[in-house]
């Protein structure tokens, strides 16, 4: 099911009528004498023939207005924010994270510890980069302040965990290599343009 015909099912297409139920039951006796004129008119059975009437519709007319959730999900905008996600370059495959710490300064969950060192080169690089998806509210503040766009919001929005605190670490929110070309960009400070495989050279520096 599309969004589209998500959005357009049954809704200002149906007829409603306005039922005339009196007035309620004030007094035990008036509720008493209501239980009564329902059982004895078999109400109960009008709505059971409702709901058997609807199922019918969907296990044999394939009328079905859920969606089969897991089998079948919606989909999302591609701004949503659900877990973390963190880029790669698309010339060398490394990630783009720099070190720079914002991330973590700016986190009013406190969820995300960034751990840095210095290589053999004297260049800074992450070693160890851990979100707590247990205290994180995805308010997004992080994928706004990072100046290379390292870390967004990806549309994988299941989160449950058997533990009170779900840890990801870098590994597991970077993009896999071979999934590399199908890295969606979006535009901003530091994103990639559109057509940046054939601008973007291999230089002896790759990093």
């Amino acid at each position: 099911m599309s969004l589209e015909e998500f959005k357009d099912r049954n809704i200002g297409t149906q007829n409603y009528r306005m039922l005339d139920l009196g007035e309620s039951p004030k007094s035990g006796m008036e509720k008493f004498k209501q239980v009564v004129e329902r059982s004895v008119k078999l109400e109960l059975f009008t709505g059971l023939k409702v709901t058997f009437r609807e199922m019918y519709k969907a296990l044999f007319k394939k009328n079905m207005h859920t969606v089969k959730y897991p089998f079948e999900k919606m989909p999302i905008a591609p701004r949503y924010r659900a877990i973390h996600q963190m880029k790669r370059l698309l010339e060398s495959g490394h990630y783009r994270c720099i070190g720079c710490g914002l991330c973590e300064k700016i986190c009013i969950a406190n969820c995300i510890r960034i751990d840095t060192r210095y290589d053999e080169n004297q260049r800074k690089e992450v070693s160890e980069y851990t979100i707590n998806f247990g205290r994180c509210i995805f308010c997004g503040y992080c994928a706004e302040v990072c100046p290379e766009l390292a870390i967004v919001h990806g549309g994988r929005y299941e989160t449950s965990s058997e533990q009170r605190a779900s840890f990801s670490t870098l590994e597991d929110m970077l993009t896999p290599l071979e999934q590399l070309a199908e890295q969606s960009e979006f535009p901003g400070f530091g994103a990639i343009s559109p057509n940046a495989d054939e601008n973007v050279k291999k230089t002896p520096l790759a990093y």
